[in-house]
């Protein structure tokens, strides 16, 4: 049941002057000094002296928020205090904030509503969202319906309205100290029954040097409680802001105070933000799908002619690739509409046109201002588990469904040849660098080409480096036995074995050359033997490629040393002439043409010899694909989609991740030189169980995060204002194009600068805490967490020894003095060897260690919500705790106060409203909290 107001009706007119309740015409409203991207007001609130309905009773208090907006004369109930037990004097640590873009003005009236819950163990808050009035200014649009929230106190009849009061915005903004001590009436207005104070906070502002004593009842005993400022020191650069917010949206604020150890007040501000990227990543994933997809379908169609077995194969696979394709473009033209949207709530995790886009995507930052202390940002990306919903769990996940699939193929009958997954990505990987290197060699073959045209030495010495360069690059692609083997399977592949060779190019390489460049090739063992094939044919293919680059080189270097011997002969124009009239006039054209014709068929040598080697090596690499697609069609491709769908969910969250933290670390020189040294970690905490669909989505999260180690990131610079990411590449290479305005990008290292990729070590930890996890501790079989516990540690301390050994001893020694991270990582060894029950202590130690190694956090659950909230906000306070001295007294109220009022359930999963979190009887409150509460 909600609170009903004393009178509702009648207060929202009382509450209103006549004349602006019935019309507001074409008033100006008086907007309010603000800074950018900053929440346009923040206030806090403490009620004296109030009366209690019953004598002797203490009360148990809430305050409820209201807004009435003078363009749309109607009340809105904004949002709530926590509840406040046994004392007539609450002071409330849950502040009242309105994000930038809230419509607020200095006419604005707020009314704040007293109430009495007389059992807080049978009441909880709950906040909800009301819709928006239809007649809202469509600027407030989908923020706005994201924030009206209002806070109700479920019980039957275990309340009671005390009083309100209410005031303009620019009273508050304009009374002495910005502070205004207000008188709760009942609601006819007669009876005083207390008073509310209300102060403005401005966040991380010096208060002139003065203190506000504020007197507060904890645990029965008085204590003085003092709100002071320091000045702060930047956090992230608010110069970023803009740019970071250009990838979020939606934000949404909690203001918090509470007492440190010596009394003093910190300020906490948390933020919850969607981001824009849980659908643009998706779509840039999935066009990349459809682009690397038509060009396998082109290479299978290009295979040539095969026997009738493999040809009837070929067009089977290509029948199904054809509606995959289709199944892909409308999944991307449904995603495109979606023009909109910028989070995928709960309820639509098993629809399948959004089965790409990550659910429940959210930044949850946690901004602390303390005195004596710098200010610090605590950031966490929550998600949901990444998993293919809309397929199901009835057989498992990814890590189940590629082992099986894997055995079986392993143990195919006689119509296919098997390649290990190992053979078929390293055929994916050698035609991608064959597509990349190949038009890259015939530009810089080109540029060869001008340089010489311009008789340039050293253009020419430049442009002969790179070819080079490239060249070496194409050339140790085949060194590896798989070209080698699958051209002996494609060869027995053709009708009758006969194998069709175009005219091999080897005379005209020969006779071109200036001397015998001969490369020797040591032949590689282990190929089948049959007596009509050339075994040796692809090595002389193949080498033909390095004796026509050595052509090159041989000739460059003799035009360049006949160049410096004419001029070192002529001395000047007017000396020696006579030696080589040809050389001496340099302005004649001649020089110019000999360099091009003497280059020209090296080059065209060159270019035929790699289109050979081109041809051969794509054929037979393709037909190794071939034998994956063919066996076990549609499971092979339906498996393929799966996989996509999962690593699409991850990737969004990825993205988002860094871009987040390289905003807040950006003028950190420390982390870039992390960055670019040894990488970033990322450290999923998953608190999926094991039992039942769960499993499932372990197994399908387990799989999708571990392929993020395929992506790799790459900074450049905005030619534009368009800075969304660009996803490059193909599967199980990608990489993300981050891009940063000119003066951001000019203030990172030249490595960064310089285009070097920097990799992502992700690491996933799992713990389930509810009650199914409870039954399959019982009764089922907790190996899968286990096993990955175990995986994910090894790979965390391999990250480790790397990190150690590779960063300077300067930036070691002050990160020693921070912590030891050794003991954390034996710790977190020894829990995960315990195999303790719900043993949430490994959960904390993965999350600092990862903070302390300036990682990513992100924390996952089926939905995102319940567990992943009751997660997030005791990391909170036990950070509040550990770092910045939050008086051990106030530990369990913080994290009351956090909960009553958690981001999560206002703004999660919109069309829900929940009752105060908890974890079910399997995974009781003061179970999760014990052994971090100490």
């Amino acid at each position: 049941m909600e609170i009903k107001e004393e009178g509702a009706s009648e207060e929202g007119q009382h509450f209103l002057p006549t004349a602006q309740a019935n019309d507001t015409g074409d008033t100006q409203f008086t907007s309010i000094q603000k800074v950018s991207n900053e929440p346009q007001l923040e206030f806090i609130l403490a009620c004296k002296d109030l009366v209690a309905p019953v004598r002797d009773r203490k009360l148990n208090t809430v305050v409820q928020i209201s807004v009435i907006h003078p363009e749309e004369q109607s009340l809105i109930r904004y949002s709530s205090t926590e509840i406040v037990e046994g004392t007539r004097d609450p002071l409330f640590l849950t502040g009242v904030t309105f994000p930038p873009e809230y419509p607020i003005y200095e006419e604005t009236k707020i009314k704040l509503t007293v109430y009495d819950v007389k059992d807080k163990s049978h009441d909880t808050v709950r906040t909800s969202v009301r819709p928006e009035h239809k007649d809202s200014p469509p600027e407030v649009g989908h923020l706005t319906d994201a924030i009206r929230k209002h806070t109700t106190v479920d019980s039957e009849s275990q309340r009671s309205f005390l009083g309100h009061a209410s005031f303009k915005v620019g009273e508050l903004l304009k009374s002495k100290e910005q502070l205004l001590s207000l008188s709760l009436r009942t609601s006819d207005g007669g009876k005083v029954v207390g008073t509310i104070e209300v102060s403005v906070v401005k966040m991380g502002e010096i208060e002139d040097g003065e203190a506000d004593h504020i007197t507060a009842d904890v645990q029965g005993q008085k204590c003085a409680l003092v709100y002071e400022c320091t000045a702060p020191e930047s956090v992230n650069g608010k110069d970023n802001l803009p740019f970071l917010n250009s990838v979020l949206k939606n934000p949404v604020y909690k203001l918090y105070r509470f007492p440190t150890a010596d009394n003093k007040w910190m300020q906490v501000r948390e933020q919850m933000s969607e981001s824009i990227l849980s659908f643009h990543i998706p779509k840039e994933l999935i066009s990349l799908h459809i682009k690397e997809d038509l060009c396998r379908t082109q290479e299978l169609k290009e295979l040539g002619e095969l026997s009738p077995h493999w040809d009837n194969l070929r067009k089977n696979v290509l029948t199904h690739c054809d509606q995959m394709l289709n199944l892909y473009q409308d999944i991307l033209a449904e995603l495109s509409k979606e023009t909109g949207s910028s989070f995928k709530s709960s309820s639509s995790k098993g629809e399948r046109t959004l089965e790409f886009v990550p659910v429940n995507l959210h930044l949850q930052r946690m901004h602390v201002h303390s005195p004596h202390l710098k200010d610090a940002l605590y950031d966490v990306i929550t998600v949901g588990a990444p998993a293919a919903h809309f397929q199901g769990f009835k057989n498992g996940g990814l890590r189940k469904l590629l082992n099986k699939f894997e055995t079986e193929r392993r143990n195919t009958g006689y119509q296919f040849i098997y390649y290990s997954p190992e053979n078929t990505a390293k055929a994916k990987e050698v035609l991608s660098n064959i597509n990349q290197l190949q038009p890259l060699i015939a530009t810089h073959a080109d540029l060869l080409l001008n340089s010489a045209s311009q008789h340039s030495p050293d253009s020419l010495k430049n442009s002969l480096k790179m070819l080079s360069e490239k060249t070496e690059l194409f050339v140790h692609a085949f060194k590896d036995q798989l070209v080698r083997s699958a051209l002996l399977a494609l060869y027995t592949a053709r009708p009758g074995g006969i194998f069709q060779k175009p005219p091999s190019p080897k005379s005209s390489t020969e006779e071109s050359c200036p001397q015998d460049q001969t490369l020797p090739m040591r032949r590689q063992d282990s190929i089948p033997h049959h007596s009509d094939y050339d075994e040796e044919e692809w090595d002389r293919v193949w080498a033909n490629v390095g004796k026509s680059l050595n052509c090159v080189i041989a000739m460059v270097d003799k035009l360049i040393e006949r160049d410096g011997d004419s001029k070192g002969g002529n001395g000047s124009r007017s000396n020696d002439g006579e030696k080589d009239p040809s050389l001496a006039d340099s302005s004649t054209p001649h020089p110019r043409e000999d360099w091009y014709a003497e280059l020209h068929p090296l080059i065209l040598t060159l270019k035929e010899c790699m289109g050979e080697v081109v041809s051969r090596a794509k054929q037979s690499l393709t037909f190794v694909l071939l034998q994956e697609l063919a066996y076990s069609l549609p499971q092979c491709l339906m498996l393929t989609l799966r996989r996509d769908i999962v690593f699409s969910q991850a990737l969004a969250g990825l993205v988002c991740g860094f871009i987040i933290k390289l905003h807040s670390s950006l003028h950190d020189p420390d982390f870039l030189r992390q960055l670019y040294t040894v990488g970033l970690i990322v450290q999923y905490e998953g608190l999926l169980s094991t039992y039942s669909d769960e499993v499932g989505m372990l197994e399908d999260m387990a799989v999708g995060i571990s392929d993020l180690k395929n992506v790799a990131f790459k900074i450049i610079e905005a030619q534009s204002n368009e800075v969304l990411p660009v996803v490059t590449g193909r599967r199980e290479h990608y990489v993300v194009e981050v891009k940063l305005p000119a003066t951001m990008f000019e203030s990172l290292p030249l490595q960064i600068k310089g285009g070097q990729l920097l990799h992502v070590h992700p690491v996933l930890f799992n713990v389930g805490i509810n009650e199914q996890q409870t039954l399959a501790e019982r009764f089922g079989d907790v190996s899968l967490q286990e096993s990955i516990n175990q995986e994910n540690f090894e790979l965390l301390k391999e990250y480790y020894t790397i990190f150690m050994e590779k960063m300077p001893p300067d930036y070691m020694s002050h990160f020693q003095e921070q912590n030891d991270l050794k003991g954390l990582l034996e710790n977190l060894h020894q829990n995960i060897q315990a195999k303790k029950r719900k043993n949430v202590e490994i959960m904390w130690l993965a999350a600092t260690i990862c903070r302390k190694l300036n990682g990513i956090r992100f924390t996952c659950c089926k939905s995102a919500k319940d567990r992943t909230s009751m997660s997030v906000t005791l990391e909170q306070c036990s950070i509040l705790r550990d770092e910045h001295q939050l008086q051990k007294d106030f530990f369990i109220r913080a994290l009351d106060c956090m909960r009553s009022t958690c981001d999560f359930c206002t703004v999660v999963d919109k069309p829900s409203s929940f009752t105060k979190l908890t974890l079910g009887p399997g995974c009781s409150e003061s179970h999760f909290i014990s052994s971090l509460h100490s």
